[in-house]
């Protein structure tokens, strides 16, 4: 560690895998100084925490890691680097307990509030001796590694040249956060390959009849599957005046991109009642009297309420099928054809940023030695459910251990 202390390593980026890294390094005997163009850092973290602050996932890391998808190989070595359970032992030393839901996802206990854990966070990277410079916009680079960067609130340029340097600059998404991507086109000038942000995590667009958005408005449709490439997602979904939205069209939004990229209508598959058995499903409709309205069968028989007659109206045939076979199969498999996805900043998070070919193992860039990055600069996606908080920091500690590396003291 000796030979680490009064190295300067700059982190440019206040969030979570900026902010991660950059108490690692301090106490790894470095001198820090964090860069962040907000007048605070943690914004885009402390959004993340409006309806629940969800930190973690306790699933087990195979299939953790597989929620990267294509990034699976790369993720397993950076969960098990810093892990979920690495992240709850890091919020314990803070002060701030956690606990497993039901789903398996990890939060701070109730009486725990995001500000709470940032407050304590930015504390402890404090008394650690990190310098935390906000409103200090980042411009791009200089000869030599030297980093350009505008103090915003005095106007004034500056120039500073750390032995190394971290960019956690975040990607696309809740710009307002200062997570807007204006740095893609900088790195892109750097010679380092990019790819385009598209959006990921975020709603659906549906050509929905004027009839419908007047009768349906803004509803839910809870215990359903969606299933869109040969995925299929569980859960619950909410009818808007754009199209729909919610964790399983979250998660099928690569299946989508895909499919809509091919030019084609690109299609979501609805079953209503995933609760029950193909059998159990065909003895229910089998039971069907003649007369019996098409609303008031689906609502005694299978508990499918407004506004499943409305939503089947407007998507299935024009007569409800009378075969039990056919009707399971509309039923099981309602075809919602997608139009396209929500802007980038209606998203919760974006695909694109730094290509993995710009990166060593170490997540250095290759075009330009002694600089790293980490968090959502990097060309990855994942579930809601706390797979994109643990990305980020998980990122973040694998950022931090290759840049000590690279000062000479290998952890």
């Amino acid at each position: 560690m000796q030979q680490l202390l009064g190295k300067e390593v700059a982190v440019v980026g206040g969030g979570p895998a900026g902010l991660l890294a950059a108490q690692r390094l301090a106490e790894a005997g470095c001198r820090v100084r964090l860069y962040e163009a907000q007048a605070t850092v943690g914004r885009k973290f402390l959004v993340a925490g409006h309806g629940g602050f969800n930190l973690s996932n306790a699933e087990d890391a195979a299939p953790f890691a597989a929620r990267y998808a294509a990034r699976a190989p790369d993720f397993t070595g950076f969960l098990a680097h810093f892990s979920p359970t690495h992240l709850r032992a890091w919020a314990t030393e803070l002060g701030i307990s956690t606990f497993v839901g039901t789903s398996g996802r990890v939060f701070p206990q109730a009486h725990h509030k995001p500000a709470d854990l940032l407050r304590a966070w930015v504390a402890h990277l404090q008394a650690l001796g990190v310098e935390l410079h906000v409103r200090h916009r980042w411009l791009g680079f200089g000869p030599d590694g030297a980093l350009h960067l505008r103090n915003e609130a005095t106007g004034e340029n500056t120039t500073v040249q750390p032995a190394a340097t971290l960019l956690a600059l975040g990607g696309a998404s809740w710009a307002k956060t200062g997570s807007d991507g204006a740095w893609l086109p900088e790195l892109e000038r750097a010679g380092v390959p990019v790819v385009p942000f598209v959006p990921g995590n975020c709603g659906a667009g549906v050509a929905w009849s004027e009839f419908f958005r007047a009768k349906v408005g803004r509803q839910p449709l809870k215990n359903i599957a969606l299933s869109c490439g040969g995925a299929t997602v569980h859960g619950e979904i909410m009818l808007t005046d754009y199209g729909i939205e919610g964790t399983p069209v979250y998660a099928l939004t690569p299946q989508l991109r895909a499919a809509l990229a091919t030019g084609v209508p690109a299609l979501l598959h609805l079953h209503l009642k995933p609760d029950l058995s193909p059998a159990q499903l065909l003895d229910k409709l089998a039971r069907r009297k003649p007369g019996k309205s098409v609303a008031s069968f689906l609502g005694e028989a299978l508990r499918l309420g407004s506004p499943v007659p409305t939503l089947l109206r407007e998507l299935g045939p024009a007569a409800f099928p009378a075969a039990p076979a056919e009707a399971a199969a509309l039923l099981s498999a309602l075809p919602i054809p997608i139009t396209g996805l929500r802007p980038l900043d209606e998203a919760i998070s974006t695909a694109g940023g730094v290509a993995w070919e710009a990166l060593d193992e170490h997540l250095m860039l290759r075009a330009r030695p002694g600089t790293f990055v980490a968090g959502e600069m990097l060309d990855w996606e994942a579930p809601t459910g706390g797979y994109l908080l643990q990305g980020c920091f998980s990122t973040g500690a694998w950022a931090a251990r290759g840049i000590l590396r690279w000062l000479g003291n290998t952890p």
